[in-house]
Formats: C-alpha cells, structure tokens, sequence
C-alpha cells in the first residue's frame, strides 16, 4: 500500500506507537535498492538534516532514489526540512517514521502542508496474522491474543510474552510523552492509563478520574489527548440524533493493544480465571475495528450508543449516513438491538460479534 504511494512528488510518513514494525516495514520496502538511511537517534545523521540548506539537502541525497529518515521526530524543525527536500523536485522518494504523532503533527504538518502523505502503523492485525498462518490457527490462538496481545515481538516471542509486555509498558509506552513539555509528573501519568486499563468498556468521567488521581479535569483530558496521540489509547465518543434520553457528551477508551492494557494491570491470568473476559474481547474487537477501517481505507465514523436508561450497543458505524450497529459478546451469543435504538434509527444493520462469527467483522 505504502509503494503505491511513490512517485507522487510527496514525502511518505509513518506513524505509530514504539516497536510495531515502523522501521522493519520501511527496511522490507527498501529492499536491495540503493537508499541513503538517516537513523536520527544518532547524532552524527540528525546534524546531517538540521539547518541545511537547499544545495547541501541536494548533495546529501546525490542520485540516490530512496532517503529514509528514521525517528524523524528527533529532528529540529523536520517539517522545514522534508519541505525542502520535496520542493527540490529530485527523482527521490523521501521516506521518513516517527515513534509517535505528538512531534511529528506539531513540526511536520504545518510546515510541510501538502507535500505529505500519513500512514499509521499499529500493533499487527488478527487478519494480517492470518494471512501468514490461517484463520484456523489463529482462532486456535483467539484466547493467547486477547491477553497478550498483537506486538510484533510478543508474537514472535510468546514465551516470553509477559516479560516483554511489562518492558514495553514500563520502558517505552511513556517514553515520547515524557519528554512532551507538557508532562511534568510522570508519576500521574502512570495512575491515569492504570485507571483507563481498569475502565476499559464503561463510560469515562473527566472528572471522576480527576478526583481519583487528585488533579484537575482540564490535565488529564490533556494526559488523555497525548496517550491518544501516542497511540496507546482512542476514544469513541457517543452517537445521539434524535432521542431525547440518549447520552449527549460520553466517551469510552479503549487500548490499541490488550497486552499493554493488561501489563498496565499486571494482569496475565487465562480467561477461565478472569472476570474481565467478555471487556477483553470487546477492547480486542474495537481495535481490530480501527486497523480494518484504516488498512481498508474505510471512511466510517466510530460511536457508541447508550441512554439514561442503560440501553446499549457498543459499536455504532455511521458511513454516508448508513448506519450498522455491533454488540460483541464472549459467553453470551445472543443479543438484540435494543428497541430503543431499532425505533429510532430503523434502517440500521445489526451484528453479534462473537468468536464464533469476528473474521467477517475484522
């Protein structure tokens, strides 16, 4: 997908959280071609970037037909420089990674307006697993991911999932938020995401969660817009039309991948000695959600849907104003739309997700 994307006189950015492939993706689409590849974690290929001008960005990159800029996030003013080096014209491909969004859409974005094009990486997929293996194996593994997740290394390395898990929520899931200026009390930081973990499925309060870590609502709606922009967490707002009694302003967070949500929790335990099983698989199906959606170049618009009166469905895609409407279930197959819902949006398709029918949904 990225490779159709060459040739357009446009740099390529990749996006996404630490340690999902970023770099490993860019190193299969370079392949045996002659590139010019900057790891900007060091200092020697950062200063070969950073306040240059046009006719020395030219003679760095020479006749070569792929530059790659890893973390290019570390870079003073990147934008700046990608602009240049589009605005040069040359018959190079410019490909640039960066560990997260917060950087990159600050530096990048505004200076380099229309001369990029994103793509977002995220942890892998069940499908993209699937398409190596099979659909057999992989629900034969169904119970394996849902607690330990999707990360390339914890796939590969199952046996020693739980220790590389706790590495990643301990060591790196922090790493670009911490040297955010806003971040000041990494400590809080720390008890935010634990409370998201713990209320994964159920709606969020601002101001419960502000009165539970004991700082204001306007900082951990900050916190919340950072761990989003990081890519560990994404939030589904509430649809409401028409109803008078639906919630007007909710929101729910879900994990991009549940082995960090449960390494946040210290949390490996299987199923049968769970009582989080059923919020397990949802989270697991809203991700998977999101990646289709965005693999899939779908345009669909994510919610979910409650009233006053606790009626609910977990899932409610709006695309060109058609609306399909899930509710995701472990033990319990069967469910109805509530009447509620079906009275006053009466053209919506309905779904079951259940393990026994979630390879059509994701």
């Amino acid at each position: 997908m990225v490779e159709n994307d060459f040739g357009r006189g446009k740099a390529i950015v990749l996006v996404g959280a630490r340690q999902v492939g970023k770099t490993t993706l860019f190193e299969q689409i370079v392949g045996g071609a002659e590139a010019l590849v900057l790891n900007c974690d060091n200092y020697d290929d950062r200063a070969d970037l950073e306040n240059k001008t046009t006719t020395e960005l030219r003679n760095l990159v020479g006749n070569r037909k792929l530059v790659v800029i890893d973390e290019a996030q570390r870079v003073k003013n990147i934008g700046l420089t990608l602009k240049m080096l589009v605005d040069l014209k040359l018959p190079t491909q410019i490909l640039a990674t960066g560990s997260s969004s917060l950087t990159l859409s600050n530096e990048i974005n505004e200076p380099a307006t229309g001369r990029l094009i994103e793509y977002h990486l995220y942890p892998l997929s069940l499908d993209e697993l699937a398409s190596y293996t099979s659909q057999r194996e992989e629900s034969r593994l169904l119970e394996q991911r849902m607690i330990y997740g999707l990360y390339p290394e914890v796939v590969t390395h199952p046996d020693d999932a739980r220790r590389l898990l706790t590495n990643l929520a301990n060591n790196y899931l922090y790493c670009d938020l911490l040297e955010y200026r806003g971040v000041k009390k990494p400590e809080v930081l720390q008890k935010l995401v634990r409370a998201l973990a713990l209320q994964v499925g159920s709606e969020v309060s601002y101001n419960e969660l502000a009165n539970l870590i004991g700082i204001d609502k306007a900082t951990v709606e900050s916190y919340i817009d950072l761990l989003e922009k990081c890519f560990v967490v994404f939030r589904l707002p509430a649809y409401n039309r028409n109803l008078r009694s639906e919630i007007k302003r909710g929101r729910k967070v879900y994990f991009y991948d549940n082995g960090i949500r449960n390494a946040l929790i210290s949390n490996f335990s299987p199923l049968e000695m769970r009582t989080d099983a059923g919020i397990l698989w949802e989270n697991l199906m809203m991700s998977e959600r999101v990646k289709r959606n965005f693999y899939c170049q779908s345009y669909a618009q994510m919610y979910f849907w409650r009233t006053q009166q606790q009626q609910e469905v977990d899932l409610v895609e709006e695309i060109n104003g058609r609306l399909s409407a899930y509710k995701f279930k472990w033990y319990k197959p069967k469910a109805k739309l509530p009447k509620a819902f079906s009275d006053t949006y009466p053209d919506t398709q309905f779904q079951v997700v259940t393990p026994d029918n979630y390879w059509e949904f994701v």
